[in-house]
């Protein structure tokens, strides 16, 4: 349990980085159309818009075998990479910094810390998600009907990629991954619903337009998860999308706070 670990502290390490779980989960999510160009000048060099110009949003609570306890939400995009099929993350928040640093390093998801909240009163649900002090995310829903359970399955795809040490450009051309969910739906209610995005300067998510709320939904469901490399994007082509997905630096400078003073 040491700073430096043992080979049998390292296997059970590996054995649980290749094979993440995240039980008891809570989500209400909805999805809607956008634009087409909107889409279409979010994705990354390599990727394809779907046949729709369709975005999911989530809000919810999980525990897991990895990361304790969280909540957190994302907004993703559907889309085409090499003729596989899935959601393009194009923003994720978290509720923990394990489940912030364990998403990032290991899957490559662009998450940051915020607070998230989502409730119940009958068949009607709330959910949001809060960054320095703007409910960025909102989801309301009215869920009439019951769907039953089921066992599902989606593909998530991300980006990883690190800043070079000097701080100019990428230290390497990115990695284009795939996350296959497998998922154990125990509660599955669906309904209408309507989604507000906010942006601030360093979560420009309203950007994304919301045209038209196509469904909203509420699953309580367990989530086994792998994850591939399938691609590579070259670190040039890939800054302009890499700064997007994490906050600006440059607003955050505090140095000259007392000057005027």
């Amino acid at each position: 349990m040491g700073l430096v670990k043992s080979d049998g502290e390292i296997a059970r390490i590996q054995a649980i980085l290749s094979n993440p779980r995240f039980v008891n989960g809570e989500l209400l999510f909805a999805s809607f159309l956008t634009e087409s160009a909107t889409v279409a000048r979010l994705l990354p060099p390599g990727f394809e818009p779907a046949d729709r110009p369709v975005v999911t949003v989530g809000v919810g609570r999980w525990e897991s075998n990895c990361v304790g306890d969280y909540e957190g939400g994302s907004i993703s995009v559907a889309a085409r990479y090499g003729g596989t099929e899935g959601d393009y993350v194009i923003a994720m928040y978290m509720s923990t910094d394990a489940a912030i640093i364990f998403g990032r390093e290991l899957f490559g998801e662009p998450k940051k810390q915020a607070g998230v909240g989502i409730y119940r009163q009958g068949p009607k649900m709330c959910g949001w998600i809060e960054r320095r002090g703007i409910r960025l995310i909102e989801i309301k829903a009215d869920l009439t009907a019951d769907l039953g359970p089921a066992q599902t399955s989606e593909k998530t795809f991300n980006i990883k990629a690190l800043p070079a040490s000097n701080g100019d450009g990428l230290q390497s051309d990115a990695v284009v991954t795939v996350a296959d969910w497998d998922n154990d739906v125990r509660v599955n209610r669906t309904g209408r619903g309507s989604v507000v995005l906010r942006g601030t300067v360093l979560d420009p998510i309203d950007e994304i337009e919301v045209r038209e709320v196509l469904r909203a939904g509420y699953l309580e469901y367990d989530l086994d998860c792998h994850v591939r490399n399938i691609g590579s994007i070259p670190a040039a082509e890939y800054l302009p999308y890499y700064y997007g997905r994490t906050d600006d630096w440059s607003l955050l400078s505090t140095e000259d706070t007392l000057k005027s003073f």
